[in-house]
């Protein structure tokens, strides 16, 4: 980059002298369309259970989604994204409850259209984690998670999902060569229009565990996930991840996690002109309330937070913010 001029004739600080200014010449914004919020999902009725590692988040039974769909319209959410608790009495080692019409995500799907229509979009992982007795994201024979073998029960996972009414797929399992079956499927099956956005860039990080305590399976989970989430000390390997994933018909891609991850972003962003999706994970959040709850820093940091992601290329971003933010941190 070339800076033209020199001080004092140049004096960067002049346009900073004034609020008005400052929103003039503003480089990067951030508004509700750009926030995907997650919601998780319990069985019941008129349940909203805490989650201890995230203060202010619950998992909700599906007759309580109304107050926070509600308030996500009102706010012009565009999309919000489901992840179930699974009960352990019905985990086996094959994820086999991910099939069932009648489970928890499927239920949900149907709850939401049925009374929201296209009001909000909905947006499913795929992905056996929530539901395998062992906590992995596909099949595991002795030590190992089987690649193609996953990849068979994840396209009738998605396929399910499309079919309840479910308006983004979401791959999240890392399986080589998963999204070209799905989108092959879908279209087979008529469901040309329905969206997949891979989690394309999903790294073997340390900030997802208070997710697995949402959603069950930080207790199960038998060994780590590095033989197919990425090493966080790759870059170039996350562009071979992402152009594989484009070529096989995905629409969007996600870099998990965010903040630690703003130069895979980038990166992404520039090589490919693609929509990207930042996922401000668990940990994150966890990090920044816990901050703000003990006064070690201010409520302002979740929108310097989100910002970044939006300054580093995202073009929308999961958190769990979304819901609860003070919108006029916005201005």
């Amino acid at each position: 980059m070339i800076i033209t001029g020199k001080y004092p004739n140049l004096r960067l600080r002049r346009n900073r002298k004034s609020e008005w200014i400052r929103r003039l010449v503003r480089e990067t914004n951030l508004t509700v369309n750009d926030l995907i919020l997650p919601i998780f999902l319990t069985e019941g009725i008129n349940k909203k259970i805490p989650i201890k590692s995230m203060p202010g988040i619950y998992r909700y039974s599906i007759n309580k989604l109304v107050g926070i769909l509600d308030r996500a319209i009102r706010r012009k959410i565009p999309m919000v994204a489901l992840f179930p608790y699974t009960n352990p009495n019905i985990k086996d080692v094959l994820g086999s409850e991910a099939l069932n019409e009648n489970n928890l995500v499927c239920r949900a799907i149907r709850y939401i259209k049925k009374r929201y229509k296209n009001e909000i979009g909905i947006m499913c992982d795929v992905a056996l984690d929530p539901y395998t007795s062992h906590g992995h994201d596909g099949i595991l024979k002795k030590r190992k998670i089987l690649n193609d073998e996953t990849i068979d029960i994840l396209v009738e996972q998605a396929l399910l999902q499309a079919k309840m009414g479910c308006d983004v797929i979401a791959p999240s399992d890392m399986m080589d060569g998963r999204i070209k079956r799905i989108r092959q499927r879908l279209d087979k099956e008529n469901l040309k229009d329905v969206q997949i956005i891979s989690y394309a860039a999903k790294y073997a990080s340390n900030f997802y565990g208070p997710f697995r305590e949402a959603v069950g399976s930080n207790n199960v989970l038998k060994g780590d996930k590095k033989t197919y989430q990425m090493d966080f000390r790759n870059c170039n390997e996350s562009l071979r991840e992402v152009s594989l994933d484009i070529k096989e018909g995905a629409d969007m891609v996600i870099v998990k996690p965010g903040m630690p991850y703003l130069d895979i972003i980038r990166s992404v962003k520039d090589n490919f002109k693609i929509p990207v999706i930042a996922y401000q994970v668990s940990g994150e959040y966890s990090l920044i309330k816990n901050g703000i709850q003990k006064k070690i820093i201010h409520e302002k940091s979740i929108i310097e937070s989100l910002m970044s992601f939006k300054r580093a290329g995202a073009n929308a971003i999961i958190t769990y913010f979304a819901d609860t933010i003070n919108l006029d941190l916005f201005n």
